[in-house]
């Protein structure tokens, strides 16, 4: 079972590379193309919003596909999109590569969560999915923080040219680890849209969008805040941008353990501590040494709630798991959109960088009063039934 896991989490290590790192790279991309910080900004909304519009078309185009040829064509394909970001000679060449890039995130993610679900007994999902996950993380510590080291170096070109070379071993790894055959759900495309519709599998991907505005509204332009804000150097600010990815890896593998004893508990409690966290990271955000703590920890409870948001889509459209796995990181991307968008909205308005965390920390309580919303449903549905 390790070696289909370990295949995964490297594709997902490539992705989560490719789509974390242009935050460090974003001072430079504006630079280099002549945009404002707000318009580098976007290119971390096209990626999500690519992620998002790719999700419901690539979820129909691969649905008959056989899983492990669905997962190396979506790979494929992300190796084009870093090719084009490689050799992007202006912003809006840069934008649609970021987009065509960002089309085969959510479905593999979307179908890589359900595959590595089924290679494990039930009482482990979450732990399954929280290890293909780890290459996510992973890329927070090794790909974000090497790769901005080396598009300061060498320029933010070569960055994607490396991720383009880690995409090529994820194909070869895929095609030679995982098994030829891997159970598919039968069942029409369109009586899956029809599952997608409850309003309880609607509050689980509403809770996932939320967890994505609340840090995505501050990660953004974390290098900005790390830069401006709390003074550290180039040099340093990669450094930082690792303790933040030992923090996510942490978070992750901890959180699947977790939702795999006390879901909604779990839910509840990560929403509560990043609000209180990113509240008092608007103050420490000015010392260097909170904002190193505050990071670490900060990573670790908002990639906690990932494997547990992903569990709860799965449980709640039984009758849809790849298309619900699949739209759900559309949901998380659309959260990363938005958040992008807010932050920089609130950059635009004249707003100091120290107020970002306090928008993601009352976008932390929306993801609450949601959880709390589903977690009621559930209760009256228990006792209809009883």
């Amino acid at each position: 079972m390790h070696w289909p896991l370990f295949a995964l989490a490297v594709a997902a290590f490539g992705i989560g590379t490719t789509e974390f790192v242009i935050m460090g790279l974003l001072p430079d991309v504006a630079r280099d193309l002549g945009v404002s910080a707000p318009a580098a900004g976007m290119l971390v909304s096209g990626y999500a919003l690519g992620v998002a519009a790719g999700a419901p078309v690539l979820a129909i185009v691969t649905a008959k596909w056989q899983r492990k040829r669905a997962l190396v064509g979506l790979m494929c394909l992300f190796i084009l999109g870093n090719v084009l970001c490689a050799i992007a000679p202006s912003y809006n060449f840069l934008m649609v590569a970021r987009v065509v890039t960002a089309f085969c995130h959510a479905a593999f993610f979307g179908i890589g969560s359900v595959v590595a679900a089924e290679l494990v007994p039930r009482e482990k999902r979450a732990q399954a999915v929280a290890l293909m996950f780890t290459g996510l993380t992973v890329a927070n510590i090794l790909g974000v923080p090497f790769g901005t080291a080396l598009g300061h170096a060498a320029g933010w070109r070569s960055t994607f040219g490396a991720i383009t070379v880690i995409g090529l071993a994820a194909v070869i790894m895929l095609w030679i680890c995982l098994p030829k055959k891997i159970a598919m759900q039968g069942g029409s495309i369109f009586k899956e849209f029809r599952a997608i519709v409850h309003p309880q599998v609607q509050l689980a991907l509403l809770t996932s969008t939320l967890a994505s505005v609340s840090m995505f509204s501050v990660l953004t332009y974390i290098a900005y805040i790390l830069l401006d804000v709390t003074g550290f150097t180039a040099h340093q600010e990669s450094w930082v941008l690792l303790l933040f990815g030992a923090g996510i890896t942490v978070g992750g593998l901890i959180g699947g353990r977790l939702a795999d004893w006390r879901l909604m508990p779990v839910l509840f409690s990560m929403f509560v501590c990043i609000a209180l966290i990113l509240v008092q990271f608007s103050w420490s955000s000015r010392y260097p040494l909170p904002t190193l703590i505050t990071m670490f920890i900060w990573g670790a409870f908002s990639f906690a709630v990932v494997p547990a948001a992903q569990i709860r889509v799965l449980d709640k459209a039984k009758d849809a798991p790849n298309l619900a796995s699949t739209l759900n990181q559309g949901a998380f991307n659309v959260g990363n959109a938005t958040g992008a968008w807010l932050g920089g909205l609130a950059i635009s308005a004249g707003l100091p960088l120290t107020d970002l965390p306090l928008l993601g920390a009352g976008v932390s309580v929306l993801g609450f009063l949601t959880v709390l919303t589903s977690a009621l449903l559930d209760r009256r549905a228990a006792r209809v039934a009883a």
